[in-house]
C-alpha cells in the first residue's frame, strides 16, 4: 500500500514539490551559512519524496541546545510559510474522503517544516 500512496503522491505533485524542496536546498547551499538549513531543506524534500511509510521522530544526535536558536531562524525566513502551505493543502484534502491519507502525509510534512532541527526521518521503503 506504500508503494501505491507513494506513486499516487509522485503523480498529482509530490515530486514536483520534491524537486523544489531540492533546488531551494541547492540555493541555500550555494552561501556557506546555508549549509545547515540547506540539510534541512533536503530532509523536508525526501520526505516530500517518499511520504507514506516515512516517520518523523526527534534525532538521536546530541545536538545540544543549538537547535532551538536554529529553528527560530528556520521560522523567521520562511520555515512558518512552509509549514501554513502544508496545512493549507492538508485541510484541501480532508474534505474528500480519498484525500485523507494524502492529507496526513502533508499534516506530518507541516510538523518538520515548522522546525526541522532536532528530528529525523526514518524512510521505510
Amino acid at each position: 500500500m506504500r508503494i501505491i500512496g507513494n506513486l499516487l503522491w509522485w503523480l498529482f505533485g509530490g515530486l514536483e514539490a520534491a524537486i523544489g524542496y531540492f533546488t531551494g536546498s541547492l540555493a541555500i547551499a550555494a552561501t556557506i551559512i546555508g549549509i545547515p538549513f540547506a540539510l534541512q531543506t533536503f530532509k523536508i524534500g525526501l520526505l516530500c519524496l517518499w511520504p507514506f511509510g516515512a516517520k518523523v521522530k526527534p534525532a538521536d544526535s546530541p545536538s545540544g541546545c543549538i537547535s532551538v536558536p536554529l529553528n527560530i531562524i528556520w521560522i523567521i525566513f520562511g520555515g512558518l510559510w512552509a509549514c501554513l502551505m502544508h496545512i493549507f493543502f492538508g485541510i484541501l484534502l480532508l474534505i474528500t474522503i480519498i484525500g485523507i491519507p494524502f492529507a496526513h502525509q502533508h499534516f506530518k510534512m507541516a510538523v518538520l517544516a515548522l522546525a526541522p532541527f532536532g528530528k529525523d526521518i526514518t524512510l521505510n521503503l
